[in-house]
């Protein structure tokens, strides 16, 4: 049995190949089959996010998994060698408990992704490509993540790629109270970015998503206005800042319209951040004068920042999580034994079933039951005991103690001494 996690994140790839190689939440179910096809995966899961695609498996060649994905995304192998990193096993299940944690997050200690992995593993489950192994390794992650949070102080300050956005903006505008948000999409991220503008005092806010009621439902827990995607070019000029965060595979703001809000604003600038992955906004976007456009790298230097105390408690989650290796591990051996234990009742079911049979007809035939049942009773000790004896024999002449000791162990014997007498 081997478990490997392959893949990308934001310390081995640029944005330009992270959005390449990302998923749509509506791609993974067909994909995860696709995969599991090419590669011959026993079992599968993907894991898509701005700062990372992963792929954990159970089984096949990971090669051909890091072929398939070059192949399904339109992105040359070529760059995906150079950028991509390999876990199996153990390293593997250390990978992904550190991921649940939010160890390995460019916000250390963030929430959101616990979120999204229970959501990766939830899809493959119902995609029917996770069963013993994967869902195994899920709920140790699953479980070392909830002892991070509660036996650490790693979540206890405000540090995340929406307050890093928020935070980023206060050094753009002197006061919060008077500018107009555009907020794009209405998934958690976003709703986290209102919740601090809420908290920096911005009053007036705008939610912009594909449906209207999901926009309208985020926007009234923060006394905010719910438009549709469409209408985003007839609001963009009221806007001072643009937050946007959707799973959209395509641009939803273009160059053009923001050079046609520009010029309604009489040039008064515009502050921008652009968290998605795929990105929301055009980078041409940039090149425009009066306009101050961010991405999810560029806000690594605000939460580095906010990191440092953080790190001692990262410290001790690193230790909560080598205790879940070990767990793993634990619980790995406990399930490789178990094929040995179905094999060993199978054979002994083997020999009763038999046995069973011929005492039944032997009673057909009319012969005396107690002697049936004797003989049945002989006969099972006789056959069970038959390949035990022969191996310790064996054992015996080849001065192999420590079998015979095994024996004792796995028979619960009593050893005796020379006189006899049992220790």
């Amino acid at each position: 049995m081997t478990v490997f996690a392959l893949g990308i994140n934001h310390r081995t790839a640029s944005l330009d190949i992270r959005e390449k190689v990302a998923f749509a939440p509506e791609q993974t179910v067909e994909a995860l089959r696709e995969v599991s096809e090419a590669a011959g995966l026993e079992e599968v899961a993907i894991l898509s996010t701005c700062n990372r695609t992963e792929i954990y498996a159970e089984g096949g060649e990971p090669e051909l998994v890091l072929q398939w994905l070059a192949r399904q995304q339109r992105i040359s192998l070529a760059e995906l060698q150079d950028c991509h990193y390999l876990f199996s096993d153990i390293d593997a299940a250390r990978h992904i408990m550190k991921v649940a944690c939010g160890l390995d997050s460019m916000v250390l200690g963030e929430p959101q992704i616990l979120g999204q992995l229970k959501s990766c593993y939830a899809v493959a489950r119902e995609a029917g490509v996770v069963s013993t192994h994967l869902n195994q390794l899920f709920q140790q992650a699953f479980g070392i993540a909830k002892r991070v949070r509660t036996e650490t102080a790693i979540g206890q300050s405000p540090v995340s790629v929406a307050y890093a956005a928020v935070n980023l903006s206060q050094q753009i505008f002197s006061d919060l109270r008077e500018v107009r948000a555009l907020l794009i999409g209405a998934g958690e991220t976003i709703e986290l970015v209102a919740r601090h503008l809420r908290e920096k005092g911005v009053r007036q806010i705008m939610v912009a998503n594909r449906t209207l009621s999901r926009a309208q439902d985020l926007a009234e827990q923060f006394s905010a206005q719910g438009i549709l995607l469409s209408e985003i070019p007839e609001y963009l000029p009221r806007a001072d800042m643009v937050i946007s965060s959707t799973a959209s595979q395509l641009p939803i703001l273009g160059k053009g319209a923001v050079e046609s809000a520009l010029k309604q604003r009489k040039h008064k600038p515009i502050f921008m951040v652009d968290i998605a992955v795929p990105r929301d906004i055009e980078p041409e976007v940039a090149k425009l004068q009066d306009v101050y456009l961010y991405t999810v790298d560029d806000l690594q230097a605000v939460i580095n920042e906010n990191l440092r105390s953080r790190q001692s408690a990262a410290d001790k989650a690193e230790e909560i999580v080598e205790e879940g290796v070990a767990g793993w591990q634990s619980q790995l051996r406990a399930l490789d034994v178990v094929d040995t234990i179905r094999a060993f009742r199978s054979s002994a079911e083997e020999v009763r079933d038999r046995e069973l049979a011929r005492a039944l007809s032997a009673l057909e035939v009319g012969q005396d039951p107690e002697q049936v049942v004797k003989s049945l009773a002989r006969n099972l000790t006789n056959k069970l005991m038959h390949t035990p004896t022969t191996r310790l024999k064996e054992a015996g002449e080849q001065g192999l103690t420590e079998h015979i000791d095994l024996a004792h162990h796995l028979f619960g014997l009593k050893k005796t001494d020379d006189d006899g007498s049992a220790e």
